[in-house]
């Protein structure tokens, strides 16, 4: 019998958390010019927002997603972390992003040179770390036609993410014994990984910094990172190559945009396999990705509760506002 074929195409979305969801919907919206494709709630915890922005269409390779806990207590990056996603920019808009993050009065540094490509670092409102790569492959294709940043310069979808390890060897041995990545290069104590055709939004570096602490995981962090693979029956191959080495993988859950499997890799970071589809648009059109509220049929009944318990929202140019305690926070 053939063994069932098991692709990982690269990153499907990062998770991060966030504090204050209207400061967050104007960041990425307002700054970096990316799309809010999806307004939902935490499955697990449906008093929160769950966030996802991305391109045009919610592509996955695009998506940065984030669960919104106004007041919580700031996390702590170090070890056992996700502690940097990039995104990938066209080589010609590094100086559009030195001159408009200068413009919102966003701190940065470089660009410097990683690996041959340009690299801009610089925090969000909450202090997650993220990075933009002028790539020389990078899709052209992935980006926001209508953000309030230019095509030509937007961002095309992530290019890359960082893992901070206190020993790089065990994870390093899972991505290319059993997630089939390939070690491609190294500077320091960085080592860089991709898987499946390379290049941006494929590629993983894993470091080594042991003069910090184990990362916290809360405001102002990275919850988890997902791998996209292509359907269905490649992600069942996948929970069960994952058991066989050994690891503690959850069971399919349904994400209603995608479906998950989750595990952590030896250093700690919280591991998703996530298919591609069935997409964002699957409960509402894609001109109206990210306009309301949208619930899974099992948190439907309860509506009016949750709605209840989540602030108004403004999205940067359209005014939605809430006019009464029973109406939506939209």
């Amino acid at each position: 019998m053939l063994e069932m074929k098991k692709e990982i195409l690269g990153v499907h979305h990062v998770t991060a958390i966030a504090g204050d969801p209207q400061r967050n919907v104007d960041f990425y919206c307002g700054v970096l010019g990316m799309r809010l494709v999806k307004v939902t709630v935490n499955f697990d915890e449906p008093t929160t927002y769950h966030l996802y922005y991305g391109d045009e269409l919610g592509d996955p390779g695009t998506i940065l997603t984030f669960f919104a806990w106004p007041g919580g207590p700031n996390g702590r990056i170090g070890t056992g972390q996700l502690t940097a996603a990039s995104f990938s920019i066209p080589e010609t808009a590094i100086s559009f992003w030195i001159d408009r993050l200068k413009n919102h009065n966003i701190q940065f540094q470089g660009p410097i040179a990683r690996f041959n490509e340009q690299v801009i670092s610089f925090s969000d409102p909450d202090g997650l770390q993220l990075e933009l790569v002028a790539a020389q492959n990078g899709r052209l294709d992935r980006v926001w036609k209508d953000g309030p940043v230019p095509p030509e310069y937007g961002l095309r979808g992530f290019h890359s993410v960082a893992v901070s390890e206190a020993g790089p060897e065990r994870t390093s041995s899972l991505l290319t014994e059993t997630m089939g990545f390939r070690r491609v290069g190294q500077i320091g104590n960085r080592y860089r990984f991709e898987v499946g055709e390379g290049g941006a939004g494929a590629i993983v570096d894993v470091f080594t910094d042991l003069d910090v602490p184990r990362g916290i995981v809360s405001v102002g962090s990275v919850h988890h990172v997902a791998w996209r693979t292509p359907e269905d029956e490649q992600q069942k191959a996948w929970r069960e190559e994952l058991i066989e080495a050994s690891l503690n993988v959850t069971p399919i859950i349904d994400r209603k945009y995608f479906h998950s499997i989750y595990y952590r890799e030896p250093g700690g970071v919280l591991f998703e396999i996530a298919t591609d589809p069935p997409g964002f648009a699957v409960d509402e059109p894609v001109q109206d990705l990210g306009g309301r509220l949208m619930l899974p049929s099992w948190l439907e009944p309860h509506r009016s509760e949750i709605e209840e318990t989540l602030p108004p929202l403004t999205l940067p140019g359209v005014l939605k506002t809430q006019s009464s305690k029973r109406d939506p926070p939209f």
